[in-house]
C-alpha cells in the first residue's frame, strides 16, 4: 500500500520508496555514476545508491532510516537545504553547486538537483536528490591555473609567459631591477614574486610608494632619524633601508621622487651606505633594490626630471608589463580568479560569469588595467542575488559599448561619430574632459569634432 501524506517513519526503518520500486529499477540507480537518495516525510534516508557510497564513503546500511542532514553533510544543510526549498515551492533546484564533507572529513565539491516524488494517487511521500562529484573537475581547473600562473600572477599571454619562465633566474641575482608598466598592471605582485624567489626571502620585503609620501618626508622615511634631528624627533626612528635589512626594498613611483633626494639614494645604492636626519655616522644596510615606474623614466632623463646615472643604476634589469587590453586572453582567467577570492571573503558560492557578462568585460580597453577589472568584479558580487554574475550588475559605462555598437549598425561613420559624443556628453552631464576620457580622445580632440558635428553641450 503506498504512504499516505501524513505517513511517518521511525529511525531505522529501511522501506517506503524502495519498496515502491521494482528490483530491475533499484539496479539501474546504482549503475548511474551520479549519486541520489531519497526521504520521507521526516526527511529520512529511504534510498541511497552505489554512487552516493562512493562519493559520501557512507554505506547504504548507515544511511537507511537517518535524516539526510546527519548523512548528507553540505553547507547548506542548516540554512538553505534545497530538497526543503522544493518541497515548500515545488520547483525542483537544477545544478546547485555546493560542498559536502564525507565520511574521511574531505570537502568535496558536488552540483544537486531535486524534486518531489509522489506516490500512484498524486500524494507527496518525500523527495529525491541527485549529485554529481566535482572533484575531478576542480582538480583539472587548479591545473589549469597552475600551467597560467606564477605566485599570484595569472596570464596566458606569450609575453607574460616568457617573463614567467626568466623571473627565476633574475630573482636568484642581486641586481637592482626597474618594473615598469601602466598603473594596475600588478609591478608590486611582480616584484614580491622576485623577493620570494630569492635567496633573500626569509628576509622583509618593505615597500614604499614614492607618490604617496610627501617629498618633506621621503628622506627620513627612507632613511630614518634620530632624536632631536627637528621639532617632534623625541625619539629615534628606523628608515626602510634600515627595516628591508638583508631582504628587499620595493620603491613604487620612483620617478616621483625630488632630484635631491635622488643623489641620496643612488648613494645608498651603490655604496650601501646612508646617513640617517640627525646622525653624526653612516649606517650600512645590505638590500636589493627593485623600483617600479609607470612613467618613462627614459624620456624624463631627457626632459631633466630624473637623474641618468640613478636610471642606469636602476635598470640594470628592465621588465616590462603589457596592460591589460594587450592582453585580454587573461580576462577570463582573471575573473575566475576573483570570483574564487570574492567566494572565500564574502562567504558566497558564485559559481562563475555569465556568456553574455564575459563578452562584456572582454569589449573594455581597462585604462585601470587589472585592478579595474577587479572593481568590476567586487561591485557585480554585491550586487549579485543569484549563483551568475550577469550582465545587469556591471557598471553603466560598459553597458556604453553596447550602445555604440548599436549605433555603429545603424548609421554612418560621421552619423556614428556623433552619436557616441552625444552620448558620452550626456552620461558625464556635458563634462568635456570625461567625455573626452571615456572616448578615448583628448580634450581638444573633442572640441574640434564638435565643432564639425555642430554639437551644443546645452541642447544635449
Amino acid at each position: 500500500m503506498s504512504p499516505k501524506k501524513n505517513d511517518t517513519q521511525k529511525p531505522g526503518t529501511k522501506h517506503s520508496f524502495m519498496k515502491l520500486l521494482p528490483e530491475q529499477f533499484k539496479r539501474l540507480l546504482d549503475c548511474i555514476a551520479d549519486g541520489m537518495f531519497s526521504v520521507d516525510l521526516s526527511w529520512r534516508i529511504t534510498s541511497f545508491n552505489r554512487a552516493a557510497e562512493e562519493i559520501t564513503g557512507i554505506s547504504k546500511d548507515d544511511a537507511l532510516g537517518h535524516r539526510c542532514c546527519e548523512v548528507f553533510k553540505a553547507n547548506i544543510c542548516e540554512r538553505d537545504c534545497a530538497l526543503k526549498q522544493t518541497m515548500a515551492t515545488n520547483r525542483p533546484v537544477i545544478n546547485k553547486k555546493i560542498y559536502i564533507v564525507n565520511k574521511r572529513g574531505e570537502r568535496i565539491p558536488v552540483t544537486i538537483s531535486t524534486a518531489i516524488l509522489y506516490d500512484a494517487d498524486g500524494n507527496v511521500i518525500g523527495g529525491v536528490e541527485t549529485f554529481r562529484d566535482l572533484s575531478q573537475m576542480e582538480a583539472l581547473k587548479k591545473e589549469l591555473h597552475r600551467q597560467y600562473s606564477f605566485r599570484d600572477i595569472i596570464s596566458r599571454n606569450p609575453q607574460m609567459m616568457e617573463l614567467f619562465e626568466i623571473l627565476p633566474e633574475i630573482a636568484q641575482s642581486d641586481v637592482t631591477i626597474l618594473v615598469s608598466g601602466e598603473s594596475g598592471t600588478g609591478k608590486e605582485l611582480v616584484a614580491r614574486a622576485i623577493h620570494d624567489l630569492s635567496l633573500r626571502r626569509n628576509h622583509p620585503f618593505i615597500a614604499v610608494n614614492c607618490g604617496a609620501i610627501p617629498e618633506t618626508l621621503m628622506e627620513s622615511e627612507l632613511f630614518g632619524y634620530r632624536k632631536g634631528a627637528f621639532t617632534g624627533a623625541q625619539h629615534h626612528k628606523p628608515g626602510r633601508f634600515k627595516l628591508a635589512d638583508k631582504g628587499t626594498l620595493f620603491l613604487d613611483e620612483i620617478s616621483e621622487l625630488s632630484l635631491t633626494l635622488q643623489v641620496k639614494l643612488l648613494r645608498a645604492i651603490e655604496t650601501k651606505k646612508y646617513e640617517p636626519l640627525g646622525a653624526v655616522s653612516q649606517e650600512t644596510a645590505d638590500v636589493r633594490i627593485v623600483t617600479a615606474t609607470n612613467k618613462n623614466l627614459e624620456q624624463l632623463v631627457n626632459d631633466g626630471g630624473f637623474r641618468e646615472d640613478l636610471y642606469y643604476r636602476v635598470n640594470v634589469i628592465s621588465i616590462e608589463l603589457p596592460p591589460l587590453r594587450d592582453r585580454l586572453e587573461d580576462i577570463p582567467l582573471l575573473v575566475d580568479f576573483f570570483i574564487q577570492k570574492f567566494n572565500s571573503l564574502q562567504h558566497k558560492s558564485i559559481e562563475g560569469i555569465s556568456d553574455d557578462a564575459l563578452s562584456l568585460l572582454m569589449r573594455y580597453d581597462y585604462p585601470g588595467n587589472v585592478r579595474e577589472l577587479q572593481n568590476f568584479v567586487e561591485r557585480a558580487f554585491v550586487l549579485c542575488r543569484g549563483d551568475t554574475l550577469e550582465k545587469k550588475y556591471f557598471p553603466e559605462k560598459l553597458h556604453a559599448l553596447d550602445e555604440k555598437e548599436e549605433m555603429l549598425q545603424e548609421g554612418s561613420l560621421s552619423d556614428v561619430e556623433a552619436a557616441a559624443i552625444k552620448a558620452a556628453l550626456r552620461r558625464h552631464g556635458g563634462r568635456k574632459q570625461d567625455a573626452a576620457r571615456e572616448l578615448g580622445i583628448h580634450r581638444t580632440t573633442l572640441y574640434r569634432k564638435m565643432k564639425f558635428h555642430g554639437i551644443d553641450v546645452e541642447k544635449e
